[in-house]
Protein backbone atom coordinates (compact mmCIF):
# COMPACT_ATOMS: atom_id res chain seq x y z
CA UNK A 1 0.00 0.00 0.00
CA UNK A 2 2.79 2.24 0.92
CA UNK A 3 4.26 1.76 -2.53
CA UNK A 4 1.19 2.28 -4.46
CA UNK A 5 0.19 5.83 -2.59
CA UNK A 6 4.00 6.61 -3.52
CA UNK A 7 2.99 5.34 -7.44
CA UNK A 8 -0.12 7.74 -7.22
CA UNK A 9 1.94 10.61 -6.44
CA UNK A 10 4.59 9.78 -9.41
CA UNK A 11 1.64 9.43 -11.66
CA UNK A 12 0.54 12.94 -11.01
CA UNK A 13 4.22 14.17 -11.35
CA UNK A 14 4.26 12.66 -14.90
CA UNK A 15 1.01 13.96 -16.04
CA UNK A 16 1.78 17.19 -15.32
CA UNK A 17 4.24 17.16 -18.35
CA UNK A 18 1.63 16.23 -21.26
CA UNK A 19 3.91 17.32 -23.95
CA UNK A 20 6.75 15.50 -22.87
CA UNK A 21 4.26 12.47 -23.35
CA UNK A 22 2.77 13.76 -27.02
CA UNK A 23 6.41 13.72 -27.93
CA UNK A 24 7.05 10.15 -26.66
CA UNK A 25 3.82 9.21 -28.66
CA UNK A 26 3.82 11.02 -30.90
CA UNK A 27 7.13 10.25 -32.40
CA UNK A 28 6.96 6.46 -32.10
CA UNK A 29 3.24 6.44 -33.69
CA UNK A 30 4.67 8.85 -36.69
CA UNK A 31 7.59 6.65 -37.54
CA UNK A 32 5.28 3.96 -37.32
CA UNK A 33 3.00 5.24 -39.93
CA UNK A 34 5.67 6.85 -41.99
CA UNK A 35 7.30 3.65 -42.41
CA UNK A 36 4.26 1.58 -42.80
CA UNK A 37 3.59 3.65 -45.87
CA UNK A 38 7.44 3.00 -46.75
CA UNK A 39 6.36 -0.59 -46.70
CA UNK A 40 3.91 -0.11 -48.97
CA UNK A 41 5.49 1.65 -51.88
CA UNK A 42 9.04 0.48 -51.83
CA UNK A 43 8.36 -3.22 -50.74
CA UNK A 44 11.10 -4.25 -48.62
CA UNK A 45 10.58 -6.58 -46.05
CA UNK A 46 12.33 -4.95 -43.35
CA UNK A 47 9.39 -1.88 -43.90
CA UNK A 48 6.69 -4.22 -43.54
CA UNK A 49 4.72 -3.57 -40.45
CA UNK A 50 4.86 -6.73 -39.04
CA UNK A 51 8.67 -6.43 -39.38
CA UNK A 52 9.61 -2.98 -37.56
CA UNK A 53 6.75 -3.13 -35.43
CA UNK A 54 8.99 -4.47 -32.73
CA UNK A 55 11.75 -2.21 -33.38
CA UNK A 56 9.04 0.73 -33.19
CA UNK A 57 7.71 -0.63 -29.74
CA UNK A 58 11.23 -1.08 -27.86
CA UNK A 59 12.19 2.18 -29.23
CA UNK A 60 8.85 3.73 -27.90
CA UNK A 61 9.84 2.07 -24.28
CA UNK A 62 13.36 4.12 -24.53
CA UNK A 63 11.20 7.62 -23.31
CA UNK A 64 10.34 5.75 -20.47
CA UNK A 65 14.01 5.70 -19.14
CA UNK A 66 13.86 9.90 -19.77
CA UNK A 67 10.71 9.91 -17.71
CA UNK A 68 12.08 8.25 -14.84
CA UNK A 69 15.62 9.61 -14.71
CA UNK A 70 14.19 12.87 -15.08
CA UNK A 71 11.32 12.00 -12.25
CA UNK A 72 13.65 11.20 -10.06
CA UNK A 73 16.08 13.53 -10.40
CA UNK A 74 13.68 16.02 -9.64
CA UNK A 75 12.73 14.66 -6.82
CA UNK A 76 16.44 14.67 -5.73
CA UNK A 77 16.81 18.36 -6.88
CA UNK A 78 14.37 19.64 -4.30
CA UNK A 79 15.04 16.94 -2.06
CA UNK A 80 12.03 15.34 -1.77
CA UNK A 81 13.82 11.87 -2.30
CA UNK A 82 15.66 12.88 0.84
CA UNK A 83 12.83 13.88 3.09
CA UNK A 84 11.22 10.68 1.81
CA UNK A 85 14.42 8.24 2.66
CA UNK A 86 13.43 9.14 6.41
CA UNK A 87 10.21 7.06 5.56
CA UNK A 88 9.88 3.42 6.20
CA UNK A 89 9.97 2.61 2.65
CA UNK A 90 12.23 0.40 1.18
CA UNK A 91 14.87 0.38 -1.70
CA UNK A 92 12.40 -2.06 -3.68
CA UNK A 93 9.54 -0.06 -3.06
CA UNK A 94 10.91 3.18 -4.04
CA UNK A 95 11.41 1.17 -7.03
CA UNK A 96 7.74 -0.05 -7.05
CA UNK A 97 6.71 2.92 -6.60
CA UNK A 98 8.49 4.75 -9.59
CA UNK A 99 7.67 1.65 -12.01
CA UNK A 100 3.85 1.61 -11.40
CA UNK A 101 2.86 4.61 -13.36
CA UNK A 102 5.09 4.32 -16.14
CA UNK A 103 4.06 0.53 -16.45
CA UNK A 104 0.65 2.30 -17.24
CA UNK A 105 2.18 4.59 -19.45
CA UNK A 106 3.93 1.51 -21.56
CA UNK A 107 0.91 -0.07 -21.84
CA UNK A 108 -0.76 2.71 -23.16
CA UNK A 109 2.35 3.16 -25.82
CA UNK A 110 1.75 -0.81 -26.89
CA UNK A 111 -1.98 -0.18 -27.19
CA UNK A 112 -1.42 2.82 -28.97
CA UNK A 113 1.56 0.92 -31.35
CA UNK A 114 -0.66 -2.18 -31.89
CA UNK A 115 -3.52 0.14 -33.24
CA UNK A 116 -2.12 1.96 -35.08
CA UNK A 117 -0.47 -1.25 -36.83
CA UNK A 118 -3.56 -3.14 -37.48
CA UNK A 119 -4.85 -0.25 -39.07
CA UNK A 120 -2.13 -0.08 -41.59
CA UNK A 121 -2.78 -3.88 -41.95
CA UNK A 122 -1.49 -6.20 -39.71
CA UNK A 123 -2.50 -9.40 -39.42
CA UNK A 124 -2.20 -10.96 -35.68
CA UNK A 125 -3.99 -12.86 -33.63
CA UNK A 126 -5.76 -11.65 -29.70
CA UNK A 127 -3.55 -14.68 -28.00
CA UNK A 128 -0.38 -13.01 -29.64
CA UNK A 129 -0.89 -9.79 -28.70
CA UNK A 130 -1.58 -10.98 -25.34
CA UNK A 131 1.57 -13.16 -25.33
CA UNK A 132 4.01 -9.87 -26.95
CA UNK A 133 2.37 -7.55 -24.47
CA UNK A 134 3.36 -10.16 -21.24
CA UNK A 135 6.83 -9.83 -22.59
CA UNK A 136 6.69 -6.18 -23.35
CA UNK A 137 6.90 -6.26 -19.27
CA UNK A 138 10.13 -6.85 -19.01
CA UNK A 139 11.57 -4.82 -21.60
CA UNK A 140 9.51 -1.78 -19.88
CA UNK A 141 11.28 -2.82 -16.74
CA UNK A 142 14.58 -2.91 -17.90
CA UNK A 143 14.22 0.57 -19.07
CA UNK A 144 12.61 2.07 -15.87
CA UNK A 145 15.58 0.59 -13.98
CA UNK A 146 17.87 2.40 -16.64
CA UNK A 147 16.17 5.54 -15.73
CA UNK A 148 16.54 5.25 -12.43
CA UNK A 149 20.03 4.64 -12.01
CA UNK A 150 20.42 7.67 -14.28
CA UNK A 151 18.72 9.63 -12.36
CA UNK A 152 20.06 8.61 -9.38
CA UNK A 153 23.77 9.27 -10.36
CA UNK A 154 23.06 12.63 -12.27
CA UNK A 155 21.41 16.08 -11.97
CA UNK A 156 17.85 17.01 -13.96
CA UNK A 157 20.05 18.70 -16.16
CA UNK A 158 22.34 16.20 -16.96
CA UNK A 159 19.87 13.43 -17.01
CA UNK A 160 17.47 14.86 -20.20
CA UNK A 161 20.89 15.05 -22.36
CA UNK A 162 22.35 11.43 -21.82
CA UNK A 163 18.50 9.91 -22.11
CA UNK A 164 18.06 11.53 -25.37
CA UNK A 165 21.63 9.80 -26.50
CA UNK A 166 20.47 7.10 -24.95
CA UNK A 167 17.20 6.80 -26.81
CA UNK A 168 19.63 7.43 -29.90
CA UNK A 169 21.37 4.46 -29.24
CA UNK A 170 18.31 2.33 -29.00
CA UNK A 171 17.07 3.17 -32.02
CA UNK A 172 20.39 2.47 -33.79
CA UNK A 173 21.50 -0.77 -32.25
CA UNK A 174 17.67 -2.74 -31.94
CA UNK A 175 17.53 -3.31 -35.77
CA UNK A 176 14.59 -0.79 -36.80
CA UNK A 177 15.67 0.86 -39.31
CA UNK A 178 18.29 -1.61 -41.46
CA UNK A 179 18.76 -5.26 -42.43
CA UNK A 180 21.94 -6.47 -40.01
CA UNK A 181 23.15 -7.62 -43.66
CA UNK A 182 23.83 -4.24 -44.81
CA UNK A 183 25.73 -3.39 -41.80
CA UNK A 184 28.06 -6.27 -41.41
CA UNK A 185 28.81 -8.74 -38.92
CA UNK A 186 30.63 -6.63 -36.34
CA UNK A 187 28.02 -3.62 -35.89
CA UNK A 188 25.59 -6.88 -35.70
CA UNK A 189 27.95 -8.34 -32.94
CA UNK A 190 28.27 -5.14 -30.81
CA UNK A 191 24.23 -4.59 -30.89
CA UNK A 192 23.64 -8.06 -29.91
CA UNK A 193 25.64 -7.04 -26.83
CA UNK A 194 23.15 -4.80 -25.60
CA UNK A 195 19.62 -6.46 -25.17
CA UNK A 196 17.49 -4.09 -27.47
CA UNK A 197 18.01 -6.18 -30.50
CA UNK A 198 17.40 -9.25 -28.68
CA UNK A 199 13.78 -7.19 -27.24
CA UNK A 200 13.32 -6.89 -30.71
CA UNK A 201 13.73 -10.43 -31.41
CA UNK A 202 11.76 -11.33 -28.55
CA UNK A 203 8.55 -9.32 -29.66
CA UNK A 204 8.88 -10.11 -33.29
CA UNK A 205 8.85 -13.93 -32.11
CA UNK A 206 6.27 -13.83 -30.34
CA UNK A 207 3.66 -11.70 -33.05
CA UNK A 208 4.34 -14.03 -35.44
CA UNK A 209 3.66 -16.95 -32.96
CA UNK A 210 7.20 -18.48 -33.00
CA UNK A 211 7.36 -19.38 -29.45
CA UNK A 212 9.79 -21.74 -29.06
CA UNK A 213 12.31 -19.06 -30.44
CA UNK A 214 11.40 -16.74 -27.93
CA UNK A 215 13.25 -18.44 -25.34
CA UNK A 216 16.98 -17.00 -26.21
CA UNK A 217 16.24 -13.75 -26.56
CA UNK A 218 14.08 -14.00 -23.15
CA UNK A 219 16.64 -15.17 -21.08
CA UNK A 220 19.29 -12.22 -22.00
CA UNK A 221 16.42 -9.55 -21.73
CA UNK A 222 15.41 -11.18 -18.43
CA UNK A 223 19.55 -11.43 -17.66
CA UNK A 224 19.99 -7.75 -18.43
CA UNK A 225 16.67 -6.42 -16.20
CA UNK A 226 17.56 -8.50 -13.55
CA UNK A 227 21.23 -6.87 -13.32
CA UNK A 228 20.28 -3.50 -13.97
CA UNK A 229 17.64 -3.90 -11.12
CA UNK A 230 19.96 -4.73 -8.84
CA UNK A 231 22.32 -1.85 -9.47
CA UNK A 232 19.37 0.70 -9.19
CA UNK A 233 18.86 -0.59 -5.76
CA UNK A 234 22.83 -0.60 -4.74
CA UNK A 235 22.55 2.73 -5.87
CA UNK A 236 19.59 4.03 -4.00
CA UNK A 237 21.30 2.23 -1.06
CA UNK A 238 24.36 4.51 -1.48
CA UNK A 239 22.19 7.74 -2.06
CA UNK A 240 20.58 6.69 0.88
CA UNK A 241 24.11 6.35 2.92
CA UNK A 242 25.94 9.38 1.54
CA UNK A 243 22.48 11.59 2.30
CA UNK A 244 23.23 10.33 6.35
CA UNK A 245 19.87 8.81 6.57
Amino acid sequence: MKSIAFASRNLKEIIRDPLSIFFSIGLPLFLLILLGFIGKNVGVSIFQVQNFLPGIIVFSFAFISLFSGLLISNDRNNSFLMRLFASPLSPLDYIIGYSLPLLIFATLQFIICIIASMILGLSISLINIIFTFILTLPVAILFIALGLTLGLIFNNKQVGGIASIFVNLVAFTNGMWFSWDVVGPIFKTIAYMLPFASAVDMLRFALQGNYLQILSPLLIVSIYMIIIILITIWTFNNTIKNENI
